[in-house]
Parts: structure tokens; sequence; C-alpha cells
């Protein structure tokens, strides 16, 4: 109990912040050729809960419940599997992300729009190219405790740390 009280608080800070924009669902997002059968596992349960509430609605309960269905191991905190480097290696959909005291900066014509996330996990839904990625999250401004999608491009990352996870069996 002490655990999930914590795991609120973090996740209830990452809320007073601008969400990443949101997408609709799109039926035709792109799928990688070679993404791992435990990753695809996990998509599958991201994408049918769209709209749904995950566990207690923190941005944790999705990457958690999706690794539980998909039957990864885990440690149950914030260890969900094997860091991937994306600068090196390829990142795939299925992937976990976990955002630490992140500040993003993106320019949409005239306007700069800043966003800070103090603590937030989310699961990388599609990979468009090399850096940057629709990602499934909840417990978001915009989103509320439902899930829905965002974009992360690192391009526009100033600040913090982002540790990206690939499930392990």
């Amino acid at each position: 109990m002490e655990r999930m009280i914590h795991i609120f608080l973090l996740c209830a800070l990452t809320t007073a912040f601008t969400a990443l924009p949101t997408h609709p669902i799109a039926p035709g997002m792109a799928e990688q050729d070679n993404v791992p059968a435990l990753n695809q596992r996990v998509v599958d349960f991201v994408k049918g809960k769209m709209g749904k509430k995950v566990g207690a609605g923190e941005c944790w309960d999705l990457a958690a419940e999706a690794l539980n269905t998909a039957g990864a191991r885990w440690d149950g905190l914030y260890g969900f599997g094997e860091v991937v480097d994306w600068k090196k290696a390829e990142v795939f959909a299925g992937d976990i992300v976990q955002f630490e005291n992140v500040e993003v900066e993106r320019r949409e014509g005239d306007m700069v729009r800043r966003e800070r996330y103090g603590h937030h996990t989310a699961v990388i839904l599609e990979v468009r190219e090399k850096g940057v990625y629709t990602i499934g999250q909840q417990n978001m401004q915009g989103l509320g405790r439902k899930v829905g999608l965002g974009e992360l491009a690192m391009s526009d990352v100033r600040g913090g740390k982002i540790v990206f996870y690939r499930p392990v069996e």
C-alpha cells in the first residue's frame, strides 16, 4: 500500500503539466517488422485499453498491467526490463519509457510550447522514425485517467532523464 501511495503521488505531480499532444488512434499505425513477441503483447494490451482507465488510472498502472498481462518479468517498481540506449540500439513498439524531470520544448509555427514531466511512465506504440515515437499513456492533462496517445520526439527534449526499457520474459 505504501508503494502505491508513493507511485500515486509521483504520477499526480505529472498531471500539473501540459500533456503531449494527443492523436486519435490510427488504425493503420505503422508496424515494425521485427517487434519481439513479448513487446507485441504489450502493444496489443495498450491498444485494447484506449479510452479506458487501467488500474487506478495512474501512469504507472498502464505499463504495470501491460507487462503483467504480457507475461513479462520486471521488478514491480520502475525496473521495467532491460535498459535500451535509444541512440545506439533500435527502440521497439512495446518498450516502456520512464520520464524523470524531463523538459520538452516543441515549436508549432510561431509558438513555442514548453512541457515538464516530473515523473511519468508511458509505452511506445509506434516508432515513426529514429527518435520519434507515438506513446500510449494515462494520467495526463488532456487525457485524464484514461489511456490515450501522445508523441515523443527526442529532438524536443531539453533536459531531464528518459530511460527506455525492453520487456523481458
